[in-house]
């Protein structure tokens, strides 16, 4: 058997930026990873600690309360209608699904996995693992007549915040429906809109009021401050879902139950959610008037916990220009060769460390 051949983990390269980040004087300002630093929500806590006298194994398909209130949160936040509880699937977080959607779906040697031209790498190290092909693409046109196993959406972008039209995201799912192609929509930043309003490919203004061959990937890492505790979930298509959970079972891909129980709190508590969108937004704001006075263009960046900013020059150069600041940002390459020139400022620091980097671009 040949060894797996996976692309380098990328945030391994940062090595030497970050070491010249940490020599500034003031301490290094991660921007990078996007990590959150904010308190989990009280109501989490509470919930993971109320059951966690509970010894026995917990269901793969997560508890009905915990399947209930996921369907009414994003019933209440985002306007999904008629989706099913049993069609809801809480997930290790986020990455572990993604990174292994395509082998629990069955794609294949010979088939093809389409991804965003600037994505997650995760999607593409997805498609390696199952033995996939990759096809980086953000139009149909390029696909040609053939079928896709599976296409990639990710609205609000990761990394450049950019959120995809209803119009855009219909045009995709009858794409999809006439080829048998499975579309799956990562909408972890769905909750953290700014300047444009991202819609779920649930959405029955995009599907036309069925769920079929659909999937979006949701996660609580970065709207209720959750990343420590491995908490997201995929819902839509039930024929899919089904699908997922039967291997699931088998493989032991379970949500521990105090956990099921912390995300159950999560959907439930809007008001929890409101006030880390307002530390956000008081982040950006300040941010992105630092970056745009010392000489950067901001692209996309309409949603989503990220900067997506230009100087029109080598990806690697900025950020090497950031750490001379002391400050670290992640290079665009790291999600496609369409991000040479670009780099990626996370809004997941401290508002002490956002200020210092503020700071030190004001007197750069």
């Amino acid at each position: 058997m040949s060894p797996l051949r996976l692309p380098d983990f990328p945030w391994d390269s940062l090595a030497g930026h970050t070491a010249r980040a940490a020599e500034h004087g003031g301490g290094i300002v991660d921007l990078s990873v996007g990590t959150p630093v904010d308190p989990v929500p009280d109501s989490v806590r509470e919930a993971l600690s109320s059951v966690s006298e509970i010894p026995g194994y917990p269901t793969t398909h997560g508890t009905p309360a915990l399947r209930a209130a996921a369907v009414e949160a994003l019933r209440r936040r985002h306007g999904i209608e008629g989706l099913d509880p049993e069609a809801v699937l809480p997930t290790i977080g986020s990455k572990e699904l993604v990174a292994w959607l395509p082998t629990l779906l069955g794609a294949g040697s010979g088939e093809l996995v389409v991804i965003p031209e600037l994505a997650y790498p995760t999607y593409e190290v997805g498609a390696l693992l199952a033995g996939a092909d990759v096809l980086r693409s953000d139009g149909l046109t390029a696909l040609g007549p053939g079928r896709a196993a599976m296409i990639w959406l990710n609205s609000p972008s990761n990394p450049t915040g950019k959120v995809l039209g209803v119009e855009h995201l219909r045009k995709v799912v009858e794409w999809a429906r006439e080829r048998g192609t499975i579309v799956v929509s990562d909408e972890c930043y769905l909750d953290l809109a700014w300047t444009s309003e991202p819609v779920s490919v649930l959405h029955p203004s995009v599907n036309g009021g069925s769920l079929e061959g659909l999937l979006a990937v949701h996660s609580l890492s970065k709207s209720a401050n959750m990343a420590s505790y491995r908490a997201g979930l995929v819902a839509g298509d039930p024929a899919l879902v089904s699908r997922l959970l039967a291997v699931r079972k088998h493989a032991g891909m379970i949500v521990p139950r105090p956990v099921q129980e912390a995300m159950k709190a999560a959907f439930g508590d809007d008001k929890a959610l409101l006030a880390q969108r307002e530390r956000y937004a008081a982040r950006r704001t300040v941010l992105r008037t630092a970056l745009t006075d010392s000489g950067f263009r901001i692209d996309d960046s309409e949603a989503g916990l990220y900067l997506w900013a230009s100087r029109d020059e080598p990806a690697d150069d900025t950020v090497g220009w950031f750490a001379e600041r002391g400050i670290l940002v992640a290079p665009g390459t790291f999600y496609g060769p369409r991000g040479g020139k670009h780099v990626r400022v996370a809004l997941t620091a401290t508002d002490e460390r956002v200020a210092a980097a503020v700071d030190r671009l004001t007197a750069a």
